[in-house]
């Protein structure tokens, strides 16, 4: 990964004038590289500043989140691999709200993509992702951005504080509703008469 924020820097180096282009470039390739987005996000704060550098990160992770819109129909495997995840780890029946996806952005270990999935299965319609998208990308982008040099100067108790205290916000700002299907719900139902049919036989 030092390898690759090397390049990273170098290209920005050397590239002068299209250094942003490059920077919002590799915004875009850095998930095939496996570089998580709070990284290059504060390697941007660097290289161009807080301001220009939450421009050009929000320019980056907008793209990526439109090129997984239209993408992710494309591949079957991958769209079953984000369900099936969606599902361990926030619940069959439990969507995300924008405020939980926003505040489960800044956390690290989060898959970046995952998210995206959550804000497609929420709205399906591209221009409400995209706006929803905008929503959550913001404070990504802008406090990594800004506080990156201070976040990495942090001793391990305030980051699990930070950490904990990210936890409870998602909690707070959860759908205080469940939508279950019909078909699911009496799927579920019929599958539980069975069962008591069955141990009383």
């Amino acid at each position: 990964m030092n390898d690759q924020l090397t390049l990273l820097f170098a290209m920005a180096e050397t590239a002068g004038i299209l250094a942003p282009i490059a920077f919002i470039f590799f915004h875009i390739i850095r998930q095939f590289l496996f570089i998580p987005v709070p990284l290059v996000c504060i390697t941007g704060g660097v290289l161009f500043g807080s301001f220009f550098g939450s421009v050009f990160s929000i320019a980056g992770l907008m793209i990526s989140s439109i090129l997984f819109y239209f993408l992710i129909t494309k591949m079957p495997r991958t769209h079953e691999k984000l369900s099936l995840l969606r599902k361990r780890w926030f619940g069959e029946y439990r969507n995300l709200t924008v405020g939980q996806v926003a505040v489960l952005r800044l956390i690290p270990f989060i898959h970046y993509h995952l998210l995206n999935f959550c804000l497609m299965e929420r709205n399906k319609g591209f221009d409400q992702y995209l706006k929803n998208s905008w929503i959550t990308n913001l404070p990504l982008a802008v406090f990594y951005t800004v506080f990156g040099e201070f976040i990495s100067r942090f001793t391990p108790s305030m980051i699990i504080l930070i950490l904990l205290s990210l936890s409870v916000l998602v909690f707070v700002l959860r759908e205080k509703v469940t939508v279950i299907k019909w078909k699911e719900f009496f799927k579920a139902a019929y599958k539980n008469v069975r069962g008591c049919r069955t141990f009383f036989l």
